[in-house]
């Protein structure tokens, strides 16, 4: 158990690894991390036998920014025989712990999707020998995946299930709403998802709160506030979009979002704009500074090299500037299914 398997956003493996060799070293646990371009996932060993284990409980999965999902195993398990590959992932199980649910998997790419008519073939009677053996309880904190990388090459291990993604490889089943007039309106969505507890939502986003959009046009994140019943002050020179506008909870003001304020406090600032990280976080550290608002989804858009230290920059230079104010914030990151060369942050009031 000295491997961590870890999903990322193809493009983006290099960031994944070096955010866990960052993470391991400051628990000081030492590995390394083998890395292929446009895999979508990322391989960190540890150098001590149990290492990978010990990392996937001590680390804070909720903190992580590049990694999607992630399991511990054994590493990769070859040779598979068509006609008979649950002989050898069986013997594998035995060493793995009893688990509540089994996933399977495969790597964010065009091939792997190719694989998941085998892996969703073969999990029927994976699942049914793994019953039969007894390896599979209720009550386990563990969570199974396999996880295939070709027809005769697999993963097989385990994630704690409180301390990963809630969703086979990290991707969230959203649909896009009929009436939503753009995409970005599944990155509001999923932000929420994964930062805010489903049994904080009527608290965080209850219906009469007031909030900021900026750069709302054409109104995919309004849409999302809208549909809490939230009243929203949507900021930008573009149109929006003429259903919202009829919902009687939207106010357009046409004012670059980088100037706007608010006469009043408000609940929430959604901010979508393209820009500099560093501008951007600015933006955000100024609305706090001034208390205008207490909880705020923004998007950082990354810069083309060094996208990992970029991000923990923009980290430490917006909790810096808010403590210096004495105030105390709760910052997180993470690079969402639905960005692009982005993350998203969000940030709260202690």
């Amino acid at each position: 158990m000295n491997c961590l398997f870890l999903h990322c956003r193809i493009g983006f493996e290099k960031e994944a690894a070096a955010e866990i060799t960052d993470k391991a070293h400051q628990l000081q646990i030492y590995g390394y991390s083998k890395v292929l371009d446009a895999s979508a996932y990322v391989l960190f060993f540890t150098h001590e036998p149990e290492g990978a284990l010990a990392l996937i409980q001590k680390l804070n999965f909720q903190r992580l920014i590049f990694i999607r999902q992630w399991f511990v195993c054994a590493g990769l398990q070859d040779n598979l025989p068509v006609n008979d590959r649950l002989t050898p992932l069986l013997a594998v199980v035995e060493t793995l712990p009893v688990s509540r649910e089994v996933i399977v998997e495969t790597p964010d790419t065009n091939t792997g999707k190719e694989l998941l008519v085998l892996g969703n073939k073969f999990s029927v009677p994976f699942v049914k020998a793994l019953e039969k053996k007894q390896r599979v309880a209720a009550k386990s904190q563990w969570r199974m995946h396999l996880l295939f990388v070709s027809t005769q090459q697999a993963y097989l291990g385990v994630s704690p299930i409180q301390n990963a993604s809630q969703w086979a490889m990290g991707i969230p089943r959203l649909r896009l709403p009929k009436s939503a007039p753009s995409r970005a309106t599944l990155k509001l969505e999923e932000a929420w998802h994964h930062f805010i507890p489903a049994e904080k939502w009527d608290d965080l986003l209850a219906p009469g709160m007031k909030a900021v959009d900026l750069g709302a046009a054409p109104g995919g994140w309004t849409w999302q506030l809208v549909q809490r019943s939230i009243y929203v002050q949507a900021i930008d020179n573009g149109p929006m979009n003429v259903e919202l506008m009829d919902s009687g909870l939207v106010t357009h003001i046409k004012e670059d979002g980088f100037l706007f304020e608010p006469k009043k406090p408000v609940d929430w600032l959604v901010c979508d704009i393209v820009d500099k990280p560093a501008r951007t976080s600015s933006l955000i550290t100024q609305w706090f500074a001034k208390g205008h608002c207490r909880y705020a989804v923004f998007n950082l858009k990354l810069p083309m090299k060094q996208r990992y230290h970029e991000v923990n920059l923009c980290h430490e230079k917006i909790v810096s500037a808010l403590k210096s104010k004495q105030i105390q914030v709760n910052l997180q990151f993470k690079q969402l299914f639905h960005d692009r060369e982005e993350v998203t942050g969000f940030i709260s009031l202690i």
